[in-house]
């Protein structure tokens, strides 16, 4: 009687056993959205606060009527943002596209000598590189401006190529350097077997299979040479200067402008918006496709 009572038991409790790890990973689902929900939230409020602003009138636009909608949906603050912008977004594009260019052939070179190509002191010279990623740019900002003017760089775009790929080697020199780890050293020995000198292998192997560490070095570099401002604040002028440059004369001012402030801001961060979105899953492909030394 009481062996054949145990299985009956067990059936019994199944189902209301069932019905309780349900409901919690219900209730563990919910309270996951609701985070992010609120997180989503709280991170669209300032693009909420800039895309109503940018649309209101000069009246309209007031700090104490910053998440009110419009009274009236205007256009006029984009025409102001454009205005002043375009110049210098044309200015913008041509100094971060060459320099991330550069940057990240130049990363992309040194980054396959210090991995597969190993000399004497290639660590040195690898710590070396690195080190630059940690100087302050405050801390040597007045040595930079005396030696752009004793080489005679002209201020402006051709100043901030020269900058940002400068210091643009060190960041993209450690990923790629990582990336390059990752793939089997047995394809550049047979290259080297086969005849083929160090620029030849790099050219022929290691480049063709690069794609994913270009694309996070090149979204990387547009990135930080796009939004930089110190650099531009020292070596550019609302004349020759970037939109960081044209977009802090737009905000200042006795009067304020904010309907325009707020479109030249939407503006400015469009490019960067739209580089991420159309590359953001090879972005972190790439990350993670450097992150697993073989």
């Amino acid at each position: 009687m009481s062996t054949s009572a145990l299985p009956t038991a067990d059936v019994a409790l199944a189902p209301s056993g069932r019905r309780a790890d349900h409901t919690g990973s219900v209730a563990m689902r919910t309270v996951r959205y609701a985070l992010l929900t609120f997180f989503l939230l709280v991170v669209l409020l300032p693009a909420y606060v800039l895309f109503v602003t940018s649309f209101k009138g000069l009246g309209d636009a007031t700090p104490s009527r910053a998440w009110s909608l419009p009274q009236s949906w205007e256009t006029a603050g984009w025409d102001r943002a454009w205005e002043v912008l375009s110049p210098a977004l044309l200015r913008t594009f041509s100094m971060v596209i060459p320099a991330s260019i550069i940057s990240a052939m130049l990363g992309s070179m040194n980054g396959f000598v210090l991995s597969k190509w190993r000399f004497p002191g290639a660590d040195v010279v690898f710590t070396m590189l690195l080190f630059g990623m940690f100087i302050p740019y405050q801390a040597v900002m007045i040595p930079l401006v005396q030696l752009m003017q004793d080489l005679g760089v002209p201020s402006g775009v051709p100043s901030l190529i020269v900058l940002h790929v400068v210091y643009g080697i060190p960041i993209t020199t450690l990923i790629f350097r990582n990336y390059y780890a990752s793939i089997p050293t047995d394809l550049v020995e047979a290259a080297r077997v086969d005849g083929a000198g160090m620029l030849r292998t790099y050219s022929s192997i290691v480049l063709p299979i690069s794609a994913p560490a270009f694309v996070v070095v090149l979204i990387w570099q547009f990135t930080s040479a796009w939004n930089d401002y110190l650099f531009a604040l020292f070596f550019s002028n609302s004349r020759n200067g970037p939109v960081t440059i044209s977009l802090n004369f737009l905000a200042s001012g006795q009067l304020q402008d904010y309907s325009a402030s707020m479109a030249g801001a939407l503006i400015a961060s469009l490019p960067t918006l739209l580089v991420y979105i159309i590359l953001g899953r090879w972005f972190v492909g790439g990350l993670m496709a450097g992150s697993v030394k073989g």
